[in-house]
């Protein structure tokens, strides 16, 4: 009955937690909009175009780094401990970061039909991108490939941590080969060269799109966790 009583609370706070910081992620993401078409200057060379930075940006540290990275860290935990509840929370923040990373797909082509012409080229980047988004689809695909749960979780668990090794890669790979993307802009050793109005949008579309992030994966999470008890309670009624 306390075990009960517990799961229902857990359950409740994570509710309201997933609430709290999609509403706020939302509310992020407006005021990032006004800034990006009322507010930030437009950039010289580029034009309008440049403006799908503050959106692509966000999205590649939210879905590639952010969430990949989690993923890695929660199936290396899981494998060691066979926690559920880590192997829960790798599979909600993989789906966020399928989610996010496919923003990133879609709109680096829009840029880069302005900017160079094409919608894709075999760029380092955007090919180790695209090989990342395929990685964490064969997350989901060997998640369901057998008949024993625990060991599809294992198997996932295992292309969950092979995935983050492309993670350096994709951020190095504008230093390692020659590319069309250009140089970083905020993470040099000498500071940011973006002017303060850019600078000031790309922090809050940075924020924006970690909190609403946040908070979807929070309501993929209770959700998984429900699912779970759902499963544990019909278990335990077949035995008894």
């Amino acid at each position: 009955m306390k075990s009960h009583v517990a799961n229902e609370a857990s359950g409740s706070g994570i509710r309201w937690l997933a609430v709290g910081m999609t509403m706020l992620g939302l509310a992020l993401m407006l005021l990032l909009h006004w800034q990006v078409f009322f507010w930030v200057n437009t950039e010289a060379t580029m034009g309008v175009v440049q403006r799908i930075f503050y959106i692509h940006v966000p999205a590649a540290w939210v879905g590639v780094y952010l969430a990949f990275g989690i993923v890695a860290l929660c199936s290396g935990i899981y494998l060691w401990l066979g926690d559920e509840r880590v192997d829960m929370a790798a599979v909600a923040t993989a789906e966020g970061g399928m989610v996010f990373t496919t923003i990133v797909l879609l709109t680096g082509p829009l840029w880069a039909k302005i900017a160079w012409g094409t919608y894709w080229t075999w760029d380092p980047r955007l090919t180790s991108t695209l090989l990342l988004w395929f990685i964490y689809l064969g997350y989901f695909i060997v998640r369901g490939s057998t008949e024993n749960p625990e060991q599809g979780r294992r198997f996932a668990a295992v292309v969950g941590i092979m995935g983050a090794l492309d993670l350096p890669l994709i951020h190095l790979s504008v230093t390692w080969f020659r590319s069309l993307h250009p140089q970083p802009v905020v993470l040099k050793p000498e500071g940011p060269t973006l002017d303060p109005d850019m600078l000031m949008t790309l922090m809050t579309g940075l924020l924006a799109f970690t909190v609403l992030f946040l908070g979807l994966v929070s309501f993929r999470y209770g959700l998984e966790r429900s699912r779970w008890n759902l499963d544990l309670k019909t278990r335990r009624a077949a035995a008894s």
